[in-house]
Order: C-alpha cells, then structure tokens, then sequence
C-alpha cells in the first residue's frame, strides 16, 4: 500500500514538473512575443516651440522605438508662425488640435497638449509618449506620465531646460538629428515622402537612404542588421512602403540589386551590409578638393559645395562616414580650411602652409 501511494506520488511529481516546464515555455514564448512586438506611442508635437524642419528626423527617430498610434500636433493655425507646419500635416498624417492664443506672449498650446497626454494614458492603449517641445513647462507632465510606467521621449532643441531632458527616460537633441549646414538642400527636397508624380510611391532613393541609415546606425553600435529589421523599420517610417511599387516580391530581392547592399544568408537568417565604400569615398574627397582649389583664395561656400556634392552624387548620405554636418567632414579633409567669413557664413578654402 505504501509503495502504491509512493509511486503515485512520484507520477504527481513527473506531472508537476512536466507541467511546469510547459508553463515555463510558454511564458518565455509569449515574453518572445512581446519583446518582438512594436512598442504603441503617442507623438504629441508642441507646433509653436519647434521648427517643421524636423518633422523628417522627428519620425525617423521614432521608427527605432515602434508605432505612432497617435500623432497630434499644437498650435495656433490661425498665426501665419505656423504656414511651413500645414504643409507637413498631410503629408506626415499629422493630427492639428487648434489652440488660439488669448494672451499675448503665453504659450497657449501647453494645456491643451497636457490634458490629452492624460486623457490618452487612461486609455491604456499605449507603451510611451514622445513630447516634441523645447518647453520646460512639459517637465511636471513627462514625470508623470514615467510615474505610471510610461516610457516618454523628449526631443527639442539645444535650448530645452535640463529639467525636462531630464524628466524623461530618454531625450533627443533635434539638432543632432540633421545635418545643419545642409537645412536650405533638404527644404528644398521632398524628404517625407517625395512622392512622384506619375505614381504616388516613395521615391527608390528615399528608401534606400534610410536603409543606409539603419545599418550605419547598427554598425555604430557593433550590430548586425537583419533583413527583418529593415522591414519593420521601414513600414514605421513609411506605412505605404511595399516593394511590390517597385516591380518585386521580395525585400530581399530589393535589397540585392541594389548598388550599396550585401546580404549574408546563414540557415534561415539574412544579415545585411554596406558594400566597401573605401574607393567611392576616396573620388568624393578627391572632387570636393578640387572644388575648393578651382574656387580661388576666397573659397566657396559650404552651402554650394555641398550642394554641387550632392548633385554629382546623389546617394552621397554624411552620416555614413560617421559626420553630422558636412562642415566637419569638409574640415577633416586633408589641405582644406573652414572658415567664416563676414557675413559669419562658413566658406572651405585650400589650406596653405
């Protein structure tokens, strides 16, 4: 009787620990699933602290945290202050809240952006919020909102009190996000989107300029780029991206005819990486001095000389050699000088010893 009741006890325990180790993997199978999973923000964007001109970085920035779900924007649309913003609203699926200004020299906009922050956390549809906004009055909010177990990313300019960059789990300084002495080319692209005009598709050069982007990135942080990852990314940044517009059926296939891609297959895994660019970089070097020198002892200006760059080669992006603005990479060039000139603009001449 005693063994009887042993051996049923030990066929209790086998099942027990059978069952646990079942239990045991699917937690970690669903908590596989959940990290894969696009975190939900909310972009909330406070129109009267900060510039159009962003909007582009702006989003990209938010492609490597997951999906906007919300995407609102505050200000007064009544102020001519706000002309360059309503171009952006379409084309980006911007939501605009209309705030009027009562007081002259108040910022009316902070309320409004401050009640529907709250009013969207109680909906407990979202993992974090993205405030766009120099203000420091947005400090008590982004504290808040972490106080819940919200992430929040602040992004704004240089000039945004410490208090609120430090308020947030992360904050994005703007203006490290683009490439300053390049801000009159890129008013004058269609960066969002650049849509053609025979068909409404994001142009092929768009999407392959952010696909640089994303594996320069990684290979910044000792990352290899899955081919999954660009995917995602992509449709985050651009949610009517589909390689089918481009005459494929496959990412990777895109990806093969490009000039700048490698692919690496290993059993089921594709990585992807920049090809070696070391020969293409030496002949840009070589053409930018050359620039300079036929320009004469008053240099040319970094504004042109990144212009005539560009056009001469048009998938030339500066943040792949590791540069944030082309004035620095110009700088580094052996026998080439910045300086500034009167008018405090920077001009590159030919450094003589």
């Amino acid at each position: 009787m005693f063994d009887k009741i042993k051996k049923l006890t030990e066929g209790e325990r086998l099942r027990r620990i059978i069952s646990f180790a079942w239990l045991s993997f699917r937690v970690a199978e669903t908590t596989d699933r959940s990290i894969m999973e696009d975190k939900r923000f909310a972009l909330l964007i406070d129109a009267d602290n900060i510039s159009a001109k962003y909007i582009s970085s702006i989003l990209d920035e938010m492609t490597k945290h997951g999906i906007t779900t919300y995407r609102r924007i505050y200000g007064d649309w009544t102020s001519t202050q706000s002309t360059k913003w309503k171009a952006e609203l379409l084309e980006n699926s911007l939501i605009p809240i209309q705030q009027f200004s009562n007081t002259v020299g108040k910022n009316a906009t902070d309320s409004a952006l401050i009640i529907d922050a709250m009013d969207i956390l109680y909906t407990n549809n979202i993992d974090g919020f993205c405030i766009v906004s120099s203000d420091g009055d947005f400090t008590r909010l982004a504290s808040r909102l972490r106080e819940s177990g919200m992430m929040v990313i602040g992004m704004g300019e240089k000039k945004t009190p410490r208090s609120f960059m430090t308020a947030c789990t992360k904050f994005t300084n703007l203006e490290n996000l683009i490439d300053q002495d390049e801000e009159e080319e890129e008013s004058q692209e269609i960066v969002s989107y650049s849509l053609s005009k025979e068909k409404q598709v994001i142009n092929k050069s768009i999407i392959e300029k952010t696909i640089v982007g994303i594996i320069t990135e990684n290979e910044n942080k000792d990352k290899s780029t899955g081919i999954g990852e660009i995917g995602s990314r992509l449709v985050n940044k651009y949610p009517d991206f589909d390689v089918r517009n481009y005459g494929y059926s496959l990412l990777s296939k895109f990806l093969e005819e490009g000039l700048q891609f490698n692919l690496q297959k290993s059993n089921r895994t594709i990585t992807v990486r920049l090809k070696d660019s070391g020969k293409s970089t030496e002949e840009l070097v070589k053409y930018i001095v050359q620039l300079v020198i036929d320009s004469g002892d008053n240099g040319i200006g970094i504004n042109e000389l990144s212009n005539l760059t560009h056009k001469k080669y048009s998938d030339f992006n500066i943040k792949d050699l590791g540069y944030s603005q082309f004035s620095k990479f110009a700088q580094s060039i052996e026998g080439i000088e910045v300086y500034e000139d009167m008018s405090k603009r920077k001009r590159a001449r030919q450094f003589k010893q």
